[in-house]
């Protein structure tokens, strides 16, 4: 029998030692933002105490050292998501800058059209809506299936109506689906579009290939995956690095300049204007090394795990309404339910004041899809490598106790 302990011990995440009255957090928002181990910590405090210094720019020890460190994580990123090389690897804040640098940077002109999932991220989303209404392109949405991950007969359909882009989320933030993207990656170049994946969620839980896959641009944060906030990477596929637009430009992008032109550097420092977030970037390189030490590889099989057993101890509750994919092998990192008579923000704050288990409520960033169904959002429990058995079963202890106080109402009646 699986023993569903956590991957990773509490014991290296300082948020999950025991403050004064309160026992340690059960926490399960790490789809939201994950926890970081002191390993992090300790890779951004030696930046900041023993060479800070702006990297690329000063000749002295401490610029060159930082230098050094710098590209070494970038070198290291390129390994862990075995992309091409380092040069297609740019760093940035988070997902949303990179999807917005796409926006920017690509020629796609009035009539264009761009092909998203009834499931994206507002940061999907209103990026693609923004360049609508200023450059005339079109929208497409595929509706995905309540009954498995993906309908690739769908897809295939929505293709024959010429999209220049697909932009899709990897993995679902909303319900944790993955899609099968190498062979969206397939289907979309044999019909002539670029495919932009969102990152986000699926780098975070699984081992992510880049050369494999084959997608023309990637994104993911790094918050998501025991790493600094403001961390992220923007991957840029052999066919556009050379020729793709920067969105930002100033110090660190230019060879040289005069009064009346200027130079850019080869990729992929044109794309890094101004100074960066050095501690943060060598903090995720420390993020990727811990979870190869913490067997990363095992991660997808413990979470489905974890899934199946709270399915199983979650049967029979009353007014409980699953979210996603039926099966829990096909949810990934996210658990996502209604219970009938609260309101998601109900439930979450009684899990928190009661059971000092954390968990995400409302529409999860993915305002369309909800509102498209009329409901008020959904509360979402999430998993990373440090969560077990323990942290599961705290938050069934509390919906139990919670649905004990507050019967489901009933059939018809209340929120849904």
């Amino acid at each position: 029998m699986q023993t569903l302990s956590p991957l990773a011990p509490r014991r290296d995440f300082p948020a999950l030692q025991a403050r004064p009255g309160h026992r340690p957090p059960a926490y399960l928002d790490s789809a939201c933002m994950s926890l970081v181990p002191r390993a992090v910590l300790e890779a951004q405090e030696e930046y900041y105490r023993d060479y800070p210094g702006c990297a690329g720019r000063s000749v002295h020890r401490w610029a060159e050292e930082g230098e050094r460190h710098y590209e070494e994580a970038r070198a290291a990123f390129a390994r862990f998501f075995q992309a091409p090389g380092p040069r297609h690897l740019v760093n940035v804040r988070n997902s949303t800058e990179g999807l917005n640098a796409v926006a920017q940077g690509l020629p796609l002109r009035k009539g264009a059209r761009v092909l998203l999932t009834d499931q994206e991220h507002n940061s999907n989303l209103v990026v693609w809506q923004r360049l609508r209404e200023t450059r005339g392109i079109r929208l497409d949405i595929l509706p995905l299936p309540a009954d498995r991950p993906f309908d690739m007969e769908a897809y295939q359909k929505a293709l024959g109506r010429r999209p220049a882009l697909v932009s899709f989320f990897h993995a679902s933030n909303l319900d944790g689906r993955t899609l099968p993207a190498r062979a969206l990656v397939e289907e979309a170049h044999d019909r002539g579009a670029r495919v932009l994946l969102d990152g986000s969620q699926a780098a975070a839980h699984q081992p992510i290939s880049l050369r494999s896959i084959g997608p023309d641009f990637y994104v993911l944060s790094f918050h998501k995956m025991l790493g600094p906030t403001g961390t992220g990477l923007f991957y840029i596929g052999p066919r556009d690095l050379e020729t793709f637009s920067p969105w930002f430009v100033g110090g660190e992008t230019v060879e040289t300049t005069e009064y009346g032109s200027h130079a850019l550097r080869p990729p992929p420092h044109r794309f890094e204007a101004g100074l960066q977030n050095y501690a943060g970037v060598l903090g995720a390189a420390a993020a990727l090394r811990y979870l190869r030490q913490h067997r990363f590889e095992e991660l997808p099989a413990h979470l489905a795990g974890l899934q199946r057993h709270l399915d199983r101890e979650l049967d029979g509750l009353p007014g409980l309404t699953r979210l996603g994919p039926p099966r829990p092998q096909d949810r990934g990192a996210i658990f996502p339910f209604l219970l009938s008579g609260l309101s998601p923000e109900d439930v979450a704050l009684f899990l928190d004041q009661g059971h000092d288990v954390f968990v995400r409520s409302g529409m999860n960033c993915v305002h369309s899809w909800y509102r498209a169904r009329g409901l008020p959002g959904n509360v979402r429990a999430s998993f990373h490598l440090y969560t077990g058995r323990q942290e599961v079963d705290r938050l069934v202890r509390g919906l139990r106790e919670l649905r004990r106080r507050v019967p489901a109402p009933p059939a018809g009646r209340g929120p849904p």
